[in-house]
């Protein structure tokens, strides 16, 4: 997936305290991070391989020597059990809290038939960095469920329409993404959504 340059951060490093590759190691070396909350390998998308990597998460009921992983995965109708590890071996997955992660929106025809549909999203609360989400993980972060980390992340919602003449539509969704960041102060939100107010038209 092609993402501009102003939503990739690129040469971040890190000396291996803070990521894990998907086998559960530790991961030492350069990356860059995506403002959907993906991280992968490399210095930038072209440095390739990309192997993405997860943030590891300290406990607060363990030493502050070890960690568990936060690991975003596909969240639908209900959640599974992620395969998570701590140094190569299975840990407890009622310790581990998902990280909010993107979940592309799939609408239906009823969808079109009413003309809108809710669009769900969170901020991180300590840097301007949104995660479109669907509607069980802000669910969860609404109720501050256990099993995700909301401590980071304020959840919110907007109605987004996608029927009607392309100009009324574009204005609508614009003036809602404005009256919400404005309410909600949230910086540079359209910037996320990069300005496209026609997103899902038909």
């Amino acid at each position: 997936m092609y993402y501009p340059k102003s939503q990739i951060k690129t040469n971040l490093y890190t000396e291996g305290n803070e990521y894990t590759l998907p086998n559960g190691d530790i991961y030492q070396g350069f990356y860059y991070k995506i403002s959907t909350g993906q991280y992968s390998t490399g210095k930038t998308p072209d440095d390739r391989p990309n192997v993405q990597i997860f943030p590891l998460v300290q406990s607060s009921n363990e030493p502050t020597t070890r960690y568990n992983i936060a690991i975003p995965y596909n969240v639908d109708s209900e959640f599974d059990s992620p395969l998570v590890y701590e140094g190569g071996t299975p840990i407890d997955s009622s310790k581990v809290q998902i990280i909010p992660t993107y979940i592309p929106t799939t609408l239906t025809s009823q969808d079109y038939q009413i003309g809108e549909f809710r669009r769900y999203f969170c901020k991180k609360t300590n840097e301007i960095q949104y995660v479109e989400i669907n509607k069980i993980q802000y669910d969860l972060l609404i109720v501050k469920s256990p099993s995700i980390l909301w401590q980071l992340y304020f959840p919110f919602n907007l109605p987004w329409q996608i029927t009607g003449t392309p100009e009324q539509v574009a204005r609508t969704n614009k003036n809602i993404v404005d009256l919400t960041s404005q309410r909600l102060s949230l910086p540079r939100f359209g910037d996320y959504l990069n300005n496209n107010y026609l997103k899902y038209y038909k």
